[in-house]
């Protein structure tokens, strides 16, 4: 789907300062180590995970507290409008159990108050714990749809199916605000002038694919700010992936026809745009200008790279999200494909909560109503099963597109092929994903074992800290569960204490730990309750909100000093480890430490060993990450002043040589001591000072 921004006047050329560095800021290809790690943990794709079995199925429902359910529901059906809307059944914790739809509300209510009707287990549990029903009316059967998907999105209810692991699809844009457009990944509100192409199914098809179409059409993907200061073309016109607009070694009207090439190949129409380059190469062939047709040899090469990447490129379907589902084992995973132009832009799997007792229709149903609740709809939906309401959906969708969607079966031709391989992945993908579970399980219950833990975990929270002499001190939490790293469950802290001596390792753990633990025994006043009443706490499915296992990085002396912050804090449930480095930092020498028990050694080999590395050098990493976008911030703020021996004039002197803050921190100690004034020592300090190792 092609989006185009409102367009603002473009700025015209202006002359550019200069600049030594020869790498923009924004190449994708380039090292990404000290990106903000809450930027990095998003972009990274979550791969989603699979909920908890449930074990529903076996629960007895009592004779008593069915006849309370039946009860609630015949007070409420007395009050329910004939019109569509939506309910909500709710226990005596004001806990939202089920949100349900119906075109007549007091009839559907009626069918769950009749004390005899032959009804399913699952829904006799839903009815057994209902106190009372909150109805809200709706204008048409439509608007009830939509509510509804809106309403289990935000409540989520235990009876009810769930999307997790949702989040904003990335899109292409090529930027309308300057006269040289920029090609960049975007997410979120499309705010910026220009065109974007999408959705993406995540972040790496997107990169995938903006390094093949800077390679086919040149166009740069640099800042604004990058592109004014240059006075030379940057490395990325040497390897032939931009065509050096900041330097004008393209002109404007040549620029503006790479941009049109690009517009046209990500609209569809990329047939038309390899023939067009084709035929330039057999001109410039045939006029014995070899280097030119080299030139649009290698672009169609990556536009023809692009569409291998891409697998199915549809003939007949232009525009058309694909959904599949597959269930085994008591699980569903729906995988879902995005075209585009014709053009496949990716798939995803999911994996949404559901009991055991839902037919893949139902799931498939329940899934597609939350899918498009903030995302727009295609023309055209395909699915791999008949679902009860689709012309409903359909209806709703068109109403929330602005133009018609079809939802549709497909029984031959080419959308049945697609449909095919869509379930072909979604079978895949489940395999893998029930696989990779019970590795990881295998690998929590060695601990339960190798440690002496109470139980499996299902909740491990490992803390680190970085400074560097006891500045920009931060501490970090990462958390590992049944389906291995949880990214969008971690956390930094920013060390706040001042009366802390700086590189007090052991204030800085008791900060980060009260911190974290005290908003778990109190949480703060107004997260009580969430929207409409629900109250907030963990899914059901779920990942718990306190830990099992918490591991911290160090020895004998940090794990008393935790223990003394637990005991303040009265925590006695949860357990605590601490990992010691071997000597000389070897990985394979770790040396465990737990409350009242002998120190730990574990073989080298142990795969209890490696899993619990791997929790910490997770840990380490993220920390150090955190720890770095807060020192270059600190830096950005205070400038050079802050380091030691450089005055106001070599201040003056190494700006006016580099231009900016950023390209004295890139340039190496060889480059500083070209400086006038700097000296071989000053250059030394003034590198050590960007390039210092956090402790």
């Amino acid at each position: 789907m092609v989006h185009d921004s409102p367009e603002r006047p473009t700025p015209a050329p202006k002359p550019r300062r200069g600049s030594k560095s020869d790498l923009p800021q924004d190449d994708p290809t380039l090292d990404t180590s000290d990106v903000d790690p809450e930027t990095s943990a998003a972009e990274e794709e979550d791969e989603a995970r699979l909920p908890d079995a449930s074990d529903d199925a076996t629960e007895a429902v009592a004779e008593g507290t069915l006849s309370v359910g039946h009860a609630a529901i015949e007070n409420a059906v007395r009050l329910a409008p004939t019109s569509p809307g939506v309910y909500r059944m709710l226990n005596a914790a004001n806990d939202v159990l089920y949100v349900g739809k119906a075109k007549n509300v007091k009839k559907r209510l009626s069918s769950y108050a009749r004390a005899n009707a032959p009804l399913p287990a699952r829904i006799l549990r839903m009815i057994a714990p209902t106190t009372h029903v909150e109805i809200v009316s709706t204008t048409t059967e439509t608007e009830a749809l939509l509510l509804e998907a809106n309403l289990i999105k935000q409540l989520r209810p235990r009876f009810n199916v769930q999307l997790r692991d949702d989040k904003s699809f990335p899109y292409i844009l090529i930027s309308g605000d300057h006269w040289a457009p920029q090609i960049l990944k975007h997410r979120g509100a499309q705010s910026r002038p220009g065109r974007y192409f999408g959705p993406f199914a995540n972040a790496g098809a997107v990169n995938r694919t903006i390094t093949a179409l800077q390679r086919a059409f040149l166009i740069r993907s640099c800042t604004d700010g990058f592109f004014e200061s240059r006075t030379r073309p940057c490395l990325l016109y040497q390897i032939k992936r931009c065509a050096g607009p900041c330097t004008r070694e393209i002109d404007f009207s040549g620029y503006s026809e790479l941009v049109r090439e690009a517009t046209e190949f990500l609209s569809g129409r990329s047939h038309a745009v390899k023939e067009l380059l084709a035929a330039e190469m057999e001109k410039a062939s045939g006029e014995l200008e070899f280097e030119t047709a080299a030139l649009y040899r290698d672009r169609l090469a990556a536009l023809s790279a692009i569409q291998s990447q891409q697998g199915i490129n549809p003939r007949t379907v232009e525009e058309a999200d694909v959904f599949a589902i597959h269930q085994e084992g008591g699980y569903s995973c729906v995988e879902v494909f995005f075209f585009r132009t014709g053009q496949n832009w990716g798939n995803r799997a999911y994996f949404p909560r559901a009991e055991k007792s839902f037919t893949p229709e139902e799931v498939l149903s329940s899934f597609l109503a939350q899918f498009y609740d903030d995302k727009p709809p295609p023309k055209l939906i395909l699915l791999s099963h008949e679902i009860e309401e689709s012309a409903l959906l359909a209806d709703a969708l068109s109403v929330k597109a602005g133009s018609k969607v079809e939802v549709s079966v497909p029984k031959r031709g080419e959308k049945k092929e697609l449909i095919g391989h869509a379930l072909t992945n979604a079978r895949e993908a489940l395999g893998r994903k029930l696989a990779d579970t019970a590795t990881q399980s295998r690998l929590l219950e060695g601990m339960v074992t190798t440690l002496g833990l109470p139980h499996t975990p299902k909740r491990i929270e490992v803390y680190d800290n970085s400074h560097i002499q006891g500045t920009n001190a931060v501490g970090a939490m990462i958390v590992a569960g049944p389906d291995g790293f949880m990214k969008n469950q971690y956390r930094k802290f920013n060390i706040k204490s001042e009366g802390l001596t700086p590189g007090d390792d052991y204030g800085m753990m008791r900060e980060v730990l009260e911190r974290r633990f005290k908003r778990l025994l109190k949480p703060p006043e107004g997260e009580a309750a969430a929207k409409d009443g629900a109250k907030t706490k963990a899914d059901d499915d779920s990942f718990p909100q306190w830990p099992d296992l918490v591991i911290i990085d160090g020895g004998r002396g940090q794990l008393n000093a935790v223990r003394e912050i637990f005991g303040n804090l009265g925590l006695t449930q949860v357990s605590l480890m601490a990992v010691a480095k071997g000597p000389e930092r070897d990985a394979g020498r770790e040396t465990l430490f737990m409350p009242d028990r002998e120190a730990i050694k574990l073989e080298p080999r142990d795969p209890v060993l490696y899993f619990i590395q791997r929790l910490r050098d997770e840990a380490h990493r993220f920390v150090i990450g955190s720890h770095r976008k807060l020192r270059k911030k600190d830096i950005r703020e205070a400038g050079l002043q802050e380091i030691p021996g450089i005055g106001p004039s070599r201040k003056r002197a190494l700006l006016h040589h580099f231009g900016t803050l950023k390209e004295i921190e890139r340039a190496s100690i060889a480059d500083l001591g070209k400086v006038p004034g700097v000296s071989a020592e000053s250059a030394r300090k003034i590198f050590e000072f960007f390039h210092a190792q956090p402790g």
